[in-house]
């Protein structure tokens, strides 16, 4: 099993920046799919951004593209969400993912609250 923990949320004001990371154990991770969701109170989680690791490919939802960036430093199997131009509404709890090649999730991470002020 895969074990993942982040990192890097807090408190913001509007128009700031944070980031977040994600740490994964093992020495599989060049062969992930790492993702980002969010979640906030009574909805569902909902995807933010991956980026394939073996490769640096990377997605973003519409909400956060130009804003948000995800990378990886395979030597240290992390995976970060650079996070800039912050809005109210980026307001949640923020988790990371390992997704295998078979498109199943093999962990996810505790989450970490990112709280923007407006």
């Amino acid at each position: 099993q895969v074990q993942l923990v982040e990192s890097g949320g807090g408190l913001v004001q509007a128009g700031g920046s944070l980031r977040l990371s994600c740490a994964v154990s093992g020495r599989t991770f060049g062969t992930y799919t790492m993702a980002w969701f969010r979640q906030t109170p009574g909805k569902e989680r909902t995807f933010v951004s991956s980026i394939i690791v073996s490769v640096g490919d990377t997605y973003y939802a519409d909400s956060v593209k130009g804003r948000f960036t995800i990378s990886r430093d395979n030597a240290k199997n992390t995976v970060y969400l650079q996070m800039s131009s912050l809005k109210p509404e980026d307001t949640a709890v923020y988790y990371c993912a390992a997704e295998n090649n078979l498109g199943m999730y093999l962990g996810w991470g505790q989450g970490t609250q990112v709280t923007v002020s407006s």
